[in-house]
């Protein structure tokens, strides 16, 4: 039988094994991880940032929905998408009214881009321009929605959590579904794999995974990226 400090050392030493061996996440995937997105325009943030959570100071937060829409055009790159999306959560965590004008926003485009495209039977992705603004609108209403439920708990330092007012979404809202749509209206691409590899979990994740590890050219900025979170 083992004494209690020999035991005691055990305990010590797995709980450090288990500590190591675990990957180091910063917190919620869609928020937490700064995306690699080259040289493109996105929303203000603090110079020299070194953190997740460093919106610019200056930054007028009831502009927040009129640059997120206009930065989210249709030539727009999925990866710019995503950190203009992360950008624009954070900033609307700390304005209710705002976060819900930009939820509104993001989800009423979905639905008039919807609107505008016919149906489709198949399950083969739709070669058109509409189809293809419909996935890039189901792709930024999804990645909001579940920014938003990921960031409803309030992270970041004790002064950066009691600024934090963001709501979970609305009940009946899943982010999840509509990513399903637009990879299905584009075809499996490494950049929304990559995004839906980051609001799922378990198996489901590691498929979106492997799936975006797959597509990805060698050196390219998905591939950094996902090396970056280590999901």
């Amino acid at each position: 039988m083992l004494n209690r400090s020999t035991a005691r050392s055990l305990v010590l030493t797995v709980v450090a094994l288990v500590a190591l061996a675990a990957p180091a996440l910063a917190g919620p995937p869609l928020i937490c991880h700064p995306f690699e997105t080259g040289s493109s325009a996105l929303l203000p943030w603090a110079r020299n940032a070194s953190t997740w959570n460093a919106p610019d100071p200056s930054y007028d937060v009831h502009r927040l929905t009129a640059d997120t829409l206009r930065l989210l055009t249709v030539d727009a790159p999925i990866l710019v998408r995503m950190e203009n999306l992360r950008r624009a959560t954070i900033y609307a965590a700390r304005d209710t009214a705002v976060a819900r004008h930009l939820l509104a926003a993001v989800l009423g485009r979905a639905l008039t881009s919807a609107a505008g495209v016919p149906s489709t039977q198949s399950s083969r992705p739709v070669e058109s321009t509409g189809s293809a603004q419909l996935a890039l609108a189901y792709f930024d209403a999804a990645y909001l929605i579940e920014a938003y439920r990921q960031g409803s708990f309030g992270y970041g330092t004790p002064q950066q959590r009691d600024a934090w007012t963001l709501e979970p979404p609305p009940a009946g809202l899943d982010g999840y579904a509509l990513m399903q749509k637009a990879i299905a209206l584009t075809g499996s691409n490494a950049e929304m794999e990559f995004a839906a590899s980051l609001m799922s979990q378990g198996a489901t994740a590691s498929a979106h995974r492997a799936r975006a590890a797959a597509a990805a050219a060698p050196h390219s900025l998905v591939a950094r990226n996902l090396a970056n979170t280590g999901y």
